[in-house]
């Protein structure tokens, strides 16, 4: 049985706070914490860079913790590349896919910033764009994606989840939809991986991107990036690390992964996320699901019986609720929940512009729930909201 309060004893900082900003990045537990202590205090070293014990030991951890991820996301460990966060992961493919004048992208209005701006810039190139626009609750109907194909269409990228409305995107449709006209999708899984049970291989997108620091409870400076196919993407970066012979006239590239991981990676990091995984794992991401489903669609039904909050997203959420107390700036009710009840909450557009003014709000209010929040957290939470909302009654 889901035990919350023995897993909160890992996780020191929740003595002092109601954090509930669990979207933006989570809180690290202590087991992957001591295990990038123990790099740093036993072994460090540089990865794949030397012949003694120091680097050889560091290089194992770090491949260790490749396959650890690549496992638990259903991927190949060799199709599987780290990178510092989601963003980098979209803008490796965005930059190193071998676009040709005319082509044509496919996005969704409800799409954070980091699956956005990287397809946007690609006007200035001569590729060509649309934007699907989703239902009042942020759920994108794959037959419009569907839609807006055309004869150029070469990519779709579609977030698994929404960081707004907390709204599910049904990407194996997409993907299966897609493919039958020779079409590839990106899934930004920020919102997704850790969050809930997934098998990449069945979902069989062309690329997967995740950050380390959300759902799989990583540090933050870390991310994954899966790529059916490595070969067709060029790598963004060059250097050290991600070459196999070079000449005055030129370079050959080693295969994935190490291909696109130029330079020193954040091997501490890499390694914590390795640890930080494997405890998600023991756990188990399917009970995590519906411990944060639970809270997050109790607090959005509470909230939305509170007269003079509105509440956003469909009733089938996932972990986000984000709503607005009518009459109140979204910052200043998060401050107040801060400075009363020592509640951290998220405020302001959540780096998704596009989506948020659908909603026609200058931003929301964001609570959201990890594994370690309880449904004392909700309790309290809900009545503080009750009470700032009798301030502006």
């Amino acid at each position: 049985m889901y035990d919350v309060h023995s897993v909160r004893e890992d996780f020191p900082v929740l003595k002092d706070v109601i954090y509930l900003d669990n979207a933006a990045t989570t809180q690290t537990p202590v087991p992957a914490v001591r295990e990038m202590e123990e790099y740093f205090f036993r072994y460090a070293g540089n990865h794949g860079r030397g012949a003694h014990r120091l680097a050889r030991e560091t290089t194992n951890h770090y491949e260790d913790a490749r396959e650890i991820v690549a496992s638990f996301l259903g991927t190949d460990a060799k199709k599987t590349v780290f990178t510092r966060n989601a963003t980098e992961s979209i803008n490796i493919v965005s930059r190193g896919f071998p676009w040709e004048a005319g082509d044509h992208v496919i996005v969704t209005l409800v799409e954070h910033h980091s699956n956005l701006l990287p397809w946007l810039r690609l006007k200035d190139e001569g590729v060509n764009f649309s934007i699907v626009r989703p239902d009042i609750t942020g759920v994108v109907n794959p037959e419009d994606i569907m839609s807006a194909i055309n004869e150029r269409t070469r990519l779709i990228a579609v977030n698994h989840i929404s960081n707004v409305f907390g709204s599910t995107q049904d990407v194996q449709t997409i993907v299966r939809l897609a493919h039958k006209e020779d079409v590839m999708v990106l899934v930004d899984g920020s919102q997704s991986a850790g969050h809930m049970p997934l098998d990449i291989g069945s979902i069989d997108p062309d690329f997967f991107a995740t950050p380390g620091h959300k759902g799989l409870l990583g540090p933050q400076g870390t991310g994954v990036l899966y790529m059916k196919d490595p070969d067709m993407i060029e790598p963004v970066f060059v250097g050290g690390g991600m070459v196999r012979s070079v000449t005055d006239t030129g370079y050959e590239t080693e295969p994935s992964p190490a291909k696109f991981e130029a330079g020193t990676p954040n091997m501490p990091g890499i390694i914590g996320l390795g640890r930080a995984v494997e405890y998600v794992k023991d756990i188990g991401v399917g009970d995590i699901e519906r411990h944060e489903t639970s809270l997050a669609r109790d607090a959005a039904s509470q909230l939305a019986q509170i007269d003079g909050v509105e509440v956003y997203g469909p009733e089938d959420r996932t972990s986000v609720v984000s709503f607005n107390v009518k009459g109140m700036n979204a910052h200043d009710v998060a401050m107040i929940l801060d400075q009363t009840k020592n509640i951290c909450v998220r405020s302001g557009y959540h780096c998704a512009i596009p989506g948020t003014d659908l909603l026609g709000v200058d931003g929301t209010v964001r609570a959201s729930f990890a594994l370690y929040n309880t449904q004392e957290e909700v309790d309290v939470f809900i009545e503080t909201v009750s009470s700032i909302v009798s301030l502006v009654a």
